[in-house]
């Protein structure tokens, strides 16, 4: 009996040290306001908002802003994403068990604004600020030097509304700061608003998404894995159309080891991207049934999906289910133990989340070692060394000595010298469902005598080039 107590005071600590390691190695995570149509005909932002809620500890979630699509939908869009957070609010401590990370409540609720009272580009201009607006204005102009992401479930005319305003009452020098921390991720462009900002201001990073279906797990999962777990679940509606369209700009955002924002082309859980901006990347057919014209703009430039598509999500999709299904099982439990936690991956003696960069000889060789990950609740783990290539610089062959599972030997060919090679390490348990952690690794082969320049990537940003022709 005596024993039995110990092993769960032991356990208690060690569940203890790791929440406590958990907050004092958090990496600096990514801003984001999420704009979103919620409250029209179709229900996938309530399940993309769920989704959320559940993800808040992997993310800075700084703003939810009620904002019309294509066309007005009409009142009580904010009741329904605060009916979302009371929910919420129900498993918050069940959650909190879980990660340190999770916002209160009453903080989400302190940040729903509403948008434009117009749809499109009809609701900017002079005298239609909004709390809305006047919120995005507020959050970027915070002393933080991290970017602000803004996820588009909708239409832009709030954000355009803001970037009106303070150019028009700011220094160019001032307006300036403000643009550069401004990023959007367009999910398929839903107003003419999304044009007129990337012509008007073509220096904020815009990804445009036109390859975001595909991903999402079928009626059935969703189901048995979601919708039947614990009171948020029980708010999970049913699909009309996609399931959840616009969580892949969320997800693009998550500190999980693997995404990384700044570089639109490194690949994750919200899709790749290309380097090069394109013209003419027109946004769903009902913009333009509703009688609105984004070839006045022409021409503007957004930065497009990479050739591999949705295929870029789908890379990811059994972790991205898992990961999700997990968060709902801990929504209706209080104790850590009960759950499936993720592996806690240690790469080379780094147990933060970020890219590791390696400048290495051409024609060397280096190794990478995760033996001193672990997982928390002692499950069994699995490793997988992936060379990704979407992402690397360099094609071809790659020679990779994984026999010792936690240990990785690559030899850097010679040809791949100026180059660039990503490595992606996937540590998996065997609890249910099964979880997946990450580390990205990138190596430059240079003509160093030997590996040096190891650094820890946080704010490196991928050149963004345009293309005129």
């Amino acid at each position: 009996m005596l024993a039995i107590t110990k092993i769960c005071l032991m356990k208690k600590i060690f569940v203890f040290i790791l929440l406590l390691t958990n907050c004092l190695l958090g990496t600096a995570q990514t801003r984001l306001i999420v704009m979103s149509d919620i409250g029209g005909s179709d229900p996938d932002d309530t399940e993309s908002m769920i989704h959320l809620m559940v993800s808040l500890d992997q993310v800075n979630l700084e703003g939810i802003i009620s904002q019309h699509a294509w066309v007005p939908y009409g009142v009580g869009a904010v009741n329904l994403i605060n009916n979302i957070i009371d929910g919420y609010a129900k498993v918050f401590p069940n959650l909190k068990v879980h990660s340190d990370g999770f916002p209160s409540a009453d903080y989400l609720h302190s940040i729903v604004k509403v948008g434009q009272s117009a749809a499109a580009m009809k609701g900017v201009g002079e005298g239609k600020d909004s709390d809305g607006s006047e919120w995005i204005i507020h959050v970027v102009d915070k002393d933080d030097p991290r970017p602000v992401w803004i996820a588009a479930w909708s239409g832009l005319s709030t954000l355009a509304q803001s970037l009106r305003k303070v150019e028009q009452t700011r220094s160019k020098e001032e307006f300036a700061r403000f643009v550069g921390k401004i990023r959007v991720y367009d999910v398929l462009g839903q107003d003419d608003a999304g044009a007129w900002i990337a012509k008007n201001f073509p220096t904020i990073t815009y990804i445009r998404n036109t390859a975001i279906y595909g991903w999402a797990p079928s009626d059935g999962w969703t189901k048995m894995n979601i919708q039947n777990i614990g009171t948020l679940g029980a708010l999970y509606p049913d699909r009309i159309w996609a399931t959840e369209g616009d969580s892949p700009s969320f997800m693009y955002c998550l500190e999980n080891g693997l995404n990384r924002p700044e570089h639109p082309d490194y690949g994750g859980w919200g899709g790749r991207f290309d380097t090069t901006e394109i013209s003419g990347i027109r946004g769903m057919d009902w913009v333009q049934k509703a009688g609105l014209d984004e070839s006045q703009y022409d021409p503007y430039y957004m930065i497009p999906s990479a050739k591999e598509g949705s295929q870029a999500i789908s890379n990811w999709k059994d972790a991205i289910y898992n990961d999700f299904a997990a968060r709902m099982k801990w929504t209706v439990n209080s104790e850590y133990a009960k759950d499936n936690n993720h592996p806690h991956v240690v790469l080379n003696g780094d147990s933060t989340k970020n890219i590791i960069e390696m400048s290495v000889h051409a024609g060397g060789s280096l190794i990478l070692n995760a033996s001193k990950t672990f997982d928390p609740d002692g499950n069994k783990l699995m490793y997988k060394w992936i060379f990704y290539k979407e992402p690397s610089s360099y094609k071809g062959k790659l020679q990779m000595n994984t026999s010792v599972k936690d240990v990785c030997k690559i030899v850097i060919p010679e040809d791949a010298y100026g180059k660039s090679i990503h490595i992606i390490l996937e540590v998996t348990d065997d609890g249910t469902p099964a979880l997946t952690s990450y580390r990205r690794i990138v190596i430059f082969p240079d003509n160093t005598s030997g590996i040096g320049n190891i650094k820890v990537d946080e704010k490196r940003i991928t050149l963004i080039t345009k293309s005129r022709n």
